[in-house]
């Protein structure tokens, strides 16, 4: 009798802990799907923020290059340099 009773828990303990490993598994994978997303999504607004801060980046050189061009037509109209 207790062995009976003792070979029912043990089968019992290894349906339950082979059922728990699936489940386990397909949690995993979900998680993995989940992060692969956000990577994704992540990926996307970063390259579009990106190519925004580079443009302005480019605006900003030319505008500096325009002011310091006309600084140095203002200083020779001042001076009287042509160099």
């Amino acid at each position: 009798m207790k062995k009976s009773i003792l070979n029912i828990a043990l089968a019992l303990a290894l349906v339950v802990s082979v059922s728990s490993c699936r489940e386990t598994k397909e949690g995993t994978d979900n998680a993995a799907d989940a992060i692969e997303n956000a990577a994704e999504e992540t990926e996307e607004a970063t390259e579009g923020a990106l190519e925004k801060a580079g443009k302005a980046i480019d605006n900003a050189v030319e505008e500096t290059k325009e002011a310091g061009e006309a600084t140095e037509e203002a200083v020779e109209e001042v001076t009287g340099d042509d160099n």
